[in-house]
């Protein structure tokens, strides 16, 4: 067989796993609509390749505001491979404990919010602690993963918890072990992943039966529209407004940032 049809063969195999889920897509969609609804933000994480799905979450055409996307450079800049801002240093700092922690200190969450992460292989120590950290604020977390590829993976945490374990909801992307799906005779090493076409689908799943929810409940989506689709000015005007949303939305995560909740209550 042909390695670019073993490659799209793969990948329907891939659109089968994803439409099996759909209860669990549409749970999804039914959490992350109330957090929009009630004005506050959908958190979406993830480090390394696993960012690709968070931008395809938000902001680019066909997505809506509601999602704070939470991107590290520090864990996610890959074109200079080596040297300074290089691979091996991201890949080290995604298994530093205590990391999500920090980068959630910047937010003011509540427990209206809800999160989604990403890891593949569901081992690295940011992307677990990251679920941990939104559990702990009593946050619904989605975790989207590899199924067979996290079973078959040893977590770089010490106690051996994976995302999984701190997840109220599993999405799983259908990639096989390793994540690639394309074996080429004489070449001992499979090549092509999988994982990040499992997740686009999934994200863009999710993101439609949101969009759905927002319409059905009298606040349709500010939708980024190409002008080719909607004219020139509306697009503008979309892009805007989005914009704007997205701000006043992110104003609500810093407004309170440090302060005790409790301290009126206190007094």
């Amino acid at each position: 067989m042909d390695p670019s049809k073993q490659y799209l063969d793969k990948c329907r195999e891939l659109v089968d796993t994803v439409e099996s889920q759909s209860e669990n897509i549409k749970k999804a969609a039914d959490w992350f609509a109330e957090t929009i609804l009630a004005g506050r933000m959908v958190h979406v994480f993830g480090s390394g390749h696993s960012r690709i799905m968070v931008e395809e979450m938000w902001p680019r055409y066909g997505s809506f505001p509601g999602f704070n996307p939470i991107v590290e450079l520090s864990l996610s800049f890959h074109n200079l491979v080596v040297g300074a801002n290089g691979q091996r240093q991201a890949m080290y700092l995604e298994n530093v404990s205590g990391l999500a922690g920090r980068i959630l200190r910047n937010f003011d969450l509540d427990e209206q919010d809800s999160a989604i992460v990403i890891s593949s292989s569901g081992c690295s120590v940011v992307s677990i602690e990251m679920a941990e950290e939104f559990q702990k604020k009593h946050i619904k977390v989605v975790a989207l993963l590899t199924k067979k590829h996290s079973a078959a993976s040893n977590s770089n945490r010490k106690d051996g918890k994976k995302l999984g374990d701190f997840a109220d909801l599993i999405l799983d992307t259908g990639a096989p072990v390793g994540d690639a799906m394309v074996s080429i005779p004489n070449l001992d090493t499979p090549v092509a992943p999988g994982s990040s076409v499992g997740g686009i689908l999934l994200i863009n799943a999710i993101k439609s039966e949101v969009a759905k929810r927002l319409v059905e409940a009298g606040q349709p989506p500010k939708v980024l529209s190409g002008s080719a689709t909607v004219g020139a000015e509306r697009s503008a005007e979309l892009f805007e407004s989005a914009y704007d949303e997205h701000a006043h939305r992110l104003a609500r995560l810093y407004e309170n940032v440090g302060m005790d909740k409790n301290a009126d209550k206190k007094n």
